[in-house]
């Protein structure tokens, strides 16, 4: 059961992850192209709902996608299995939302 659920994850988080990641390297690159600073980027994502809620789905459906892939890579290449992995797997997951919320939290708080 939990080989499937994995692969569900993976693939859904894939898909959520797509449209985040383009429109990210958007904004990046048009940031760049604008001449903007870091500071000017910063107060333009101040006390904003959108940007809080674009980059808190990014985060978690980041943090849900790379301790899977991650998972399947160190299976594959060190033979790591069983509880100790799925454990250390479900560390990253919760590590990666918390470091994850408090960036989000600490960009758009106005």
């Amino acid at each position: 059961m939990r080989e499937p659920l994995l692969f569900l994850v993976q693939r859904i988080s894939a898909a959520v992850l797509a449209p985040l990641v383009i429109v990210h390297l958007a904004l990046i690159l048009y940031a760049v192209e604008g001449g903007l600073t870091a500071g000017e980027i910063l107060n333009r994502t101040r006390g904003s709902g959108f940007w809080a809620v674009f980059y808190g789905a990014f985060v978690v459906a980041a943090a849900l996608h790379a301790p899977v892939g991650l998972r399947n890579v160190l299976m594959e290449a060190t033979g790591w299995r069983g509880r100790s992995l799925d454990g250390a797997m479900l560390g990253m997951a919760v590590l990666l939302v918390i470091l994850g919320l408090r960036a989000v939290v600490t960009v758009v708080s106005p």
